[in-house]
């Protein structure tokens, strides 16, 4: 990292920053920003890491056409293409409209052409607790775990570097525990909501816990989607994991994980990977 990049780095507050004024037509909001050094990715040093991207695309979502009365039970992201560093549109429309049930969608546009597609599945809130069960095993709280500095040893890149993490003993290639936060904002001046954060930290759950060790370089594996489902709205600060990754023979690969937050197990996530050796 360059000394200006250093300095930048110290500066930003943020991940994005907005640089025009929302613009609203008819049902499509589209709005604009310009990406800051802590949103870089891990692969190359000129693209945006998906986690913070997926929390920009979340707080487009939860600001587009607000309903108290729902609650968000799926998100997911789609990447087709590759995410550049700098300016980024987002144009946010509704796909299927309803009174109890409705799908939502923000395209992200990046040097001109679409670069990812994020939908989100609301449905209307009803009390179901009196037949409320949760099977998923409890992930002991944050306070519970160790910090854990291995994030920025194996992975470089602002967003990286702008992560908080602690995790558990038992944390091993393939399969982990860990416990996630970050002091950044997602949007300069905007306090993002519990939803926004978690969603923003989601992503990491491909490189929490990796068979392969990226350090070495002779491995790439990086993901091209990403899908949380939730059982309700999240809370809280911290995003807990409990991860399990599988690489296949033919060059695929799964990393899944149940999602904790404050309050215990708030849903999980799917991610599939392209996986390649180096020559």
């Amino acid at each position: 990292m360059t000394s200006s990049q250093e300095a930048t780095q110290t500066e930003d507050t943020a991940y994005f920053r907005r640089t025009k004024p929302i613009e609203m037509t008819e049902d499509v909001r589209t709005s604009f920003f310009v990406s800051t050094i802590h949103a870089q990715g891990a692969w190359q040093e000129d693209e945006l890491h998906m986690a913070p991207v997926s929390g920009l695309v979340a707080a487009e979502l939860e600001a587009y056409q607000p309903r108290e009365d729902f609650i968000t039970t799926r998100i997911s992201f789609d990447i087709l293409g590759k995410l550049h560093a700098g300016e980024v549109k987002v144009v946010t429309e509704t796909v299927r409209p309803g009174r109890t049930i409705e799908l939502i969608q923000s395209t992200v546009y990046a040097q001109g052409r679409a670069v990812l597609v994020g939908r989100t599945w609301k449905v209307i809130a009803s009390d179901t607790t009196r037949i409320a069960n949760i099977h998923d095993p409890e992930l002991p709280p944050v306070e519970d775990a160790e910090p854990w500095d291995e994030m920025t040893g194996r992975w470089p890149g602002g967003f990286i570097r702008s992560i908080q993490a602690r995790t558990f003993s038992d944390h091993a290639p393939g399969h982990g525990r860990v416990w996630i936060t970050t002091d950044i904002d997602m949007i300069e001046g905007e306090t993002p909501s519990p939803f926004v954060k978690l969603v923003g930290l989601a992503d990491t759950a491909n490189g929490l816990s990796p068979i392969a060790e990226p350090s070495r370089g002779d491995v790439f594996f990086a993901n091209v989607d990403l899908t949380i489902h939730f059982l309700r709205e999240p809370v809280g600060a911290w995003l807990g994991f409990a991860i399990s990754a599988n690489i296949g023979e033919t060059g695929g690969g799964i990393t899944s994980a149940i999602l904790y937050d404050a309050d215990g197990v708030v849903g999980r996530c799917e991610q599939s990977q392209t996986v390649r050796l180096a020559d």
